[in-house]
């Protein structure tokens, strides 16, 4: 495979190259212009051709697959040996290789092949940035709680079948839907009622727990009504603790706020890209087993 892969490769390196210097040279448009399309339709045809070598029929068991990474330790628990907190995670050493071989192979394409500026910003952010972006009051997801155990799920995760205790759990809806009682017309009702999810406001959200009659999954237990939480983690900053802040949940906000400063940089021309690497941080409801969604 690697035989038929490498010239694919190779051509997409020197285009890559050829596109950085003509840059560097100040080609003009219109050349560019062909070179970058030349660029994307070599990189297509090695994207085709590394699917259509992939093998077929393979499937991964994922619960084995993670158990031999954390024995292997790519990557395991965060502070197990006091329980662990579900949704952190420590990388081991070859977890830390991977990670920056992965790393490099980015920055080779965005930053160097693709000149997109690179900054690094801090990852505390006074509270008034969030506010103007709209963070404090928005960034935020419905919240129930199982009544007698106060354990926290994500309520349109748990009606669509996302939320679950350990292994994944079979969605309220799901279950209902597969009931062979079930009338065509309440299938089709519920599907609605699956891909309007992520627009229902929070009574609407109440109104259809209580009209699916939908329980705390791990117990059956009855649900308290949704309630709006705030994904952000909040700190103060200074010893005073008059600065109210919080730990960014996500990596854009600096390169917003730094627009005016990389114009400049590129000497007031548009259009450039802004690239950041770095950690962002989401108090998340229900954490995900493995990696896929972590605090």
């Amino acid at each position: 495979m690697e035989e038929v892969l490498d010239p694919l490769r190779e051509a997409v390196r020197e285009q890559g190259e050829l596109v950085r210097q003509m840059k560097e040279q100040g080609a003009s448009e219109q050349d560019m212009s062909k070179a970058i399309a030349e660029l994307k339709a070599r990189k297509k045809i090695l994207e085709a051709k590394e699917l259509a070598l992939q093998p077929k029929d393979e499937t991964v068991d994922r619960l084995k697959m993670e158990d031999t990474l954390k024995r292997r330790f790519f990557y395991d628990q965060a502070f197990a040996i006091y329980g662990g907190v579900s949704g952190l995670y420590d990388f081991g050493p070859v977890g830390c290789a991977l990670k920056n071989n992965i790393l490099q192979v980015w920055r080779q394409h965005f930053i160097q092949e693709e000149q997109i500026l690179e900054i690094d910003c801090t990852m505390l952010t006074p509270e008034p940035v969030l506010k103007t972006s709209g963070h404090v009051d928005k960034f935020a997801d419905y919240m129930v709680k199982d009544a007698k155990t106060g354990e926290c799920f994500r309520a349109d995760h748990l009606l669509k079948g996302l939320g679950g205790v350990g292994l994944e759990l079979k969605a309220h809806l799901k279950k209902l839907m597969s009931d062979e009682k079930c009338s065509v017309e309440k299938v089709n009702e519920m599907e609605d009622v699956i891909t309007q999810m992520d627009n229902y406001a929070q009574q609407e959200l109440a109104d259809l727990f209580v009209k699916y009659n939908v329980k705390s999954p791990s117990t059956g237990n009855d649900l308290t009504p949704p309630i709006s939480f705030n994904l952000m983690f909040q700190t103060s900053i200074g010893p005073g603790g008059n600065v109210p802040g919080y730990l960014r949940p996500e990596t854009a906000q600096g390169m917003f706020l730094n627009f005016k400063r990389l114009l400049e940089f590129n000497q007031g021309k548009l259009p450039f890209g802004a690239a950041q690497i770095g950690s962002s941080f989401r108090n998340e409801i229900s954490p995900r087993t493995g990696l896929i969604r972590v605090r």
